[in-house]
């Protein structure tokens, strides 16, 4: 089991940037493929980005442009540095962790709160 440790949510304003951190613990770092997740009230969790051991990355197209993720494999730490932010972009942002490699995510942090104000 991986565990995953979420920082770097809070308050920001519209046009500002926000940048999270996922600290994994429990497995090599670079075995995992790793992504980011969000929640919003009232809607389903949607994927954000992922990256590989390798850090090839993949960023859905509804964040593409603003948002980006990045790994340090020496600190065994994931980013997403978010810009451009929209209030829409409010939610509790989730890292997850895949064992396995084919995107079926086994472990998943607490969660952070990203709020976006006007």
């Amino acid at each position: 089991q991986v565990r995953l440790v979420e920082s770097g949510g809070g308050l920001a304003q519209a046009g500002g940037s926000l940048r999270l951190s996922c600290a994994a613990s429990g497995r090599t770092f670079t075995s995992l493929l790793m992504a980011w997740f969000r929640q919003a009230p009232g809607k389903e969790r949607e994927f954000l980005a992922r990256i590989t051991g390798n850090k090839f990355t993949r960023t859905a197209d509804s964040v593409k442009g603003r948002f980006t993720i990045s790994r340090d494999n020496v600190k065994n730490t994931m980013y997403l540095q978010m810009s451009s932010l929209k209030p829409e972009d409010t939610a509790v942002y989730y890292c997850a962790a895949d064992s396995n490699g084919d995107d079926s995510y086994d472990s998943w942090g607490q969660g952070t709160q990203v709020t976006v104000s006007t």
